[in-house]
């Protein structure tokens, strides 16, 4: 059983003193170092504090009771695997401490015990308390480690499955549109590549968002060079969630790479202009317009090929609408538009 810890579970010490005025006079000190207290002079409140968390346990010999040792025992039996809970023990002098010790140590194994005799000076008994308050700070920073340590598992193994499943399915329609292996192991090879160009973009990132900005020139920059702008891309600089960023990379590059092929950017002279826009109502409405000039004559090919039906079937799932695809004698474009909420991670 793991139990669920308040904010303050490191904060304060719980004294069990029942006899004469040991839980005032130890309350009162520590109170004056700054160290928050409570004390339970009988057992029958025991269990409501323990409920609570105390960071450090401090206990008289004469709280060494059966009753108390076993709800004790039932405390530390439900903390998990990194707490160990320090627990002082003031001893009378002449007391058997080796026997006590043996006993305490057999009932509460999920403990930090440390034993010293009376009388003993305020100052080394506030040094000890606070030293384990430390210790169980240290504990708690383990504790934070284990819980981010398994969150980032439990994230990683999500984005690999999802990872895989993406490559897998442009595996399979990069399969059934190519007609030779060399065709194939060249069409994969450039998809798996605009993959991994979208996931460094998102990463530098560091987060679940991204500027949209910063992917879309991660994707087109390749088809820029010596000072020669193939594919203009302009737009405001949003930020997006990593999905849709990912998503609409990915859709760039096969329409980039029907643009090479078909295209655009088969001729010398032609050009594909990338605007997005957002308007300025209340509810924002974000669009995405991918227009060709400047290539050969545009006919509307008798079959859909893999980078078309990918791009109807990803922006449309994005943006809750297909997006129009045009084969315009003029130039091949590709419109889309939606809610900005559905890409934005403020929404």
């Amino acid at each position: 059983m793991n139990p669920t810890h308040p904010t303050d579970e490191l904060d304060w010490v719980l004294v069990l003193a029942p006899f004469r005025k040991d839980a005032d006079y130890i309350s009162a000190f520590l109170q004056e170092q700054k160290v928050e207290v409570r004390a339970v002079r009988t057992g029958d409140n025991l269990i409501q504090y323990l409920q609570l968390f105390p960071g450090v346990i401090v206990m008289t010999h004469e709280a060494l009771n059966p009753e108390v040792v076993a709800r004790i025992t039932e405390h530390l039996a439900e903390q998990p695997d990194w707490s160990e809970v320090p627990i002082i023990i003031l001893l009378e002098r002449g007391a058997p401490i080796a026997r006590i010790r043996s006993q305490l140590q057999a009932s509460w194994p999920g403990s930090r015990l440390l034993f010293h005799t009376r009388p003993i000076a305020q100052l080394e008994l506030v040094n000890a308390i606070q030293s384990n308050l430390l210790v169980r700070l240290r504990q708690r920073q383990v504790r934070d480690s284990i819980e981010r340590e398994r969150e980032l598992r439990l994230e990683l193994n999500h984005r690999v499955k999802n990872i895989l499943a993406t490559v897998t399915s442009i595996f399979q329609m990069t399969r059934r549109g190519t007609a030779t292996v060399e065709d194939l192991a060249e069409d994969f090879r450039a998809r798996l590549q605009a993959l991994s160009d979208v996931h460094a973009a998102v990463f530098e990132a560091g987060g679940e968002e991204v500027s949209l900005s910063t992917v879309v020139e991660r994707t087109v920059s390749p088809y820029n060079s010596d000072g020669i702008s193939r594919v203009d891309a302009k737009g405001p600089d949003i930020v997006v969630t990593r999905d849709a960023g990912t998503t609409v990379a990915l859709c760039l590059h096969e329409l980039i790479t029907n643009a090479i092929k078909y295209g655009a950017l088969s001729r010398p002279d032609g050009k594909v202009d990338v605007v997005w826009e957002l308007s300025t109502s209340d509810n924002p409405v974000f669009s995405l317009n991918w227009v060709e000039v400047g290539g050969p004559p545009v006919r509307e090919p008798s079959r859909q090929g893999y980078g078309t039906r990918y791009v109807r079937s990803a922006l449309g799932a994005l943006f809750g609408s297909s997006p129009a695809i045009t084969f315009a004698p003029g130039g091949f474009r590709c419109d889309v538009s939606g809610p900005l909420s559905r890409i934005s991670p403020n929404n």
